[in-house]
């Protein structure tokens, strides 16, 4: 079986708690080699390096550069599409250039996997009919994963409680039938993500739906299906907004919440992904800088365990 390499999102040092005083790029990457961290998904909006303020092919191979001469690798990118909205949009014209401007940037700095999401709130059926919302965003996925196979990409859809269709069918059977198209448009398997999801059913709409075997069903129901994945603790919390209302997952690090990671491994080492990368995500954990080695020698752990090192 294939060494697993060891990355980390970048989001988690410049958003929520590291908002006002994130961590630079450059610290980020030399800290990540001093630890011994394979590798990186960029988290691609300020203040770290993104299509807008890296606009020329020598600032992004600046970017690139950084990386790969402190012998790490780009495990993926999650697009600043945010400033977007999806289910609720009539016309997808400008989303849609949104996302060729990341396409580009990727191939710029050598990323083979691009994230997505559904950009609307749960509650986004309120105000639009279901069945609408769902076509906009089977249609509007299958247009990105047509552009990024164009360009050589895998897209990852990241489902969780704070987007719709956060239902485990739903999950499934949007992912099924645009990936019955385009073969490189998958799900990015969260760990936590899916816990809140199938086992609680956090921020669903409507009736509430989970499964008996939570996050580990689901990852069945996914297997062949999941082209890039986060590994993170789950303590059946969500991360609450400004406003003291759950949002998305809490994301803490490995050891503070109760996933069985003995008993999701096999099945992530089974699941079909087509790369290498395990990514840690510590989203909007109010001490991720900190955690950052604890969760590396976590992995390093599993991976040694499971042969994968």
């Amino acid at each position: 079986m294939a060494r697993k390499k060891i990355a980390i999102g970048t989001w988690a040092y410049t958003i929520g708690p590291y908002a006002n005083n994130p961590v630079p790029f450059e610290t980020v990457v030399t800290k990540l080699k001093e630890i011994g961290y394979d590798g990186l998904d960029l988290g691609g909006f300020p203040p770290h390096p993104n299509p807008d303020d890296c606009p020329t092919p020598e600032s992004r191979k600046k970017v690139r550069s950084l990386v790969e001469d402190a012998g790490l690798g780009f495990s993926g990118l999650a697009a600043n599409l945010w400033m977007h909205k999806l289910a609720s949009n009539e016309n997808n014209t400008a989303l849609l250039a949104e996302f060729d401007k990341n396409v580009k940037f990727c191939n710029d700095l050598g990323i083979k996997t691009i994230r997505v999401d559904s950009l609307d709130a749960p509650n986004v059926f309120d105000t639009v009919d279901y069945n609408l919302a769902r076509s906009r965003v089977v249609g509007t996925f299958k247009e990105m994963a047509k552009r990024a196979g164009q360009a050589g990409l895998n897209v990852c859809w990241e489902f969780e409680p704070g987007f719709c269709f956060n239902k485990p069918s739903e999950i499934v059977s949007i992912i099924k039938e645009v990936s019955a198209d385009h073969k490189n448009f998958g799900a990015l398997y969260d760990t936590c993500h899916a816990n809140m999801v199938a086992k609680l059913g956090s921020r669903q709409w409507g009736k509430r739906e989970t499964l008996a075997g939570g996050a580990l069903e689901l990852l069945q129901q996914l297997k062949g299906h999941i082209t890039h994945i986060h590994l993170i603790d789950s303590d059946d919390l969500c991360h609450k907004d400004a406003n003291g209302d759950d949002e998305t997952s809490a994301h803490p690090p490995f050891g503070d919440g109760h996933l069985n990671f003995d008993e999701l491994t096999p099945a992530l080492l089974d699941c079909g992904c087509p790369h290498d990368w395990w990514t840690i995500d510590l989203c909007f954990w109010p001490d991720a800088w900190a955690a950052t080695e604890k969760c590396y020698q976590y992995l390093d752990m599993l991976r040694k365990k499971y042969k994968v090192a």
